[in-house]
């Protein structure tokens, strides 16, 4: 029961925080202080809200990775700047403009994995660079519209009991999708295609409509992250996603979510996204190299993923 307690996820994850808040605290005293925790629940809330659409492609098994998220938030980032143009007015319909062109492009990626049955790294690396390429024409690689003042008030300034509005953001989604996942047939069917494709055909699960709707949320969760980006950094340029291609994917993993899918859950990536911003603000206090905090933060992800990244059991 106890090395049950200590292997599990959550509680390595819950330990890798806390760990990391001591570290921090004594290279830099005030690092774990009330004000500079919310200030990296901020940026981890931008992280855990395009690792809840990586989470929901991971847990629909196939080995479905979606690699098309960078791409997809520096776009829902482009779209939703040249909508606001700076206009308070304006936020709503740049939020439902980058949702919905980024929901499509997703359903693109579902389509091409379940009908025509390309395999998802090939599927969403080929999106990546269809992508990647149509935001250089139409940006000419220069940074392409502005948020509104609102939005960069609602991300970044407290809101409600000195609370930011994007961590209220991230509460809603996070209850959510654990209501959706553990509540409903649409999460019990998540699971079952996860653990065993085959077996959900027999029982007449719609396998197919299931994997694209996953593609499509998780299209949705990126672009809506190209907004909480713009609303962060008050611009946007074409790569501004990269970052969280790979970062996304770690977070699901150290929160405990099988590779294989069909067990995990989201309440896991959230603990895993604080960990990886707390690693990456830790690193950054050290004043190491930027080739440095490369060469330890990737170590220290291998070692995480040794650990516990490959369990099949797990279902939180």
């Amino acid at each position: 029961m106890t090395r049950d307690l200590l292997t599990n996820p959550l509680t390595l994850a819950g330990g890798a925080i806390l760990v990391l808040l001591l570290i921090g605290e004594t290279l830099s005293p005030g690092f774990a202080s009330g004000e500079q925790i919310v200030r990296l629940l901020t940026v981890a809330a931008i992280l855990g809200i395009v690792a809840a659409g990586q989470n929901l492609v991971i847990l629909g098994g196939r080995e479905g990775i979606d690699l098309s998220v960078g791409p997809m938030i520096s776009l829902g980032a482009v779209i939703a700047g040249n909508v606001m143009s700076g206009d308070d007015a304006a936020i709503l319909p740049a939020v439902v403009a980058a949702g919905a062109a980024t929901f499509l492009i997703g359903l693109v990626n579902g389509i091409g994995v379940t009908v025509v049955r390309i395999p998802p790294l090939v599927m969403t690396l080929g999106m990546t660079a269809i992508l990647q390429g149509g935001l250089v024409v139409y940006s000419q690689g220069v940074p392409s519209g502005n948020a509104a003042p609102a939005l960069m008030a609602f991300i970044n300034r407290p809101l409600v009991a000195g609370i930011p509005g994007i961590l209220i953001v991230w509460a809603v989604i996070t209850a959510a999708l654990t209501f959706l996942l553990r509540r409903t047939s649409f999460g019990l069917a998540v699971y079952a295609i996860g653990a065993n494709e085959r077996a959900a055909m027999l029982v007449g699960l719609p396998v197919g409509r299931i994997r694209c709707m996953l593609y499509g949320l998780s299209g949705l969760l990126a672009g809506l992250t190209g907004v909480c980006v713009i609303g962060y950094t008050g611009n946007s340029f074409i790569s501004v996603g990269d970052p969280y291609v790979l970062s996304s994917i770690i977070a699901v993993v150290i929160g405990g979510t099988s590779l294989a899918g069909g067990a995990g859950g989201y309440s896991g990536t959230v603990l895993g996204a604080i960990a990886l911003v707390l690693l990456q603000s830790v690193l950054t206090t050290l004043q190491l190299e930027s080739y440095g905090r490369q060469i330890i933060f990737g170590l220290t992800l291998l070692v995480l993923m040794l650990l516990y990244g490959r369990q099949t059991r797990l279902r939180v």
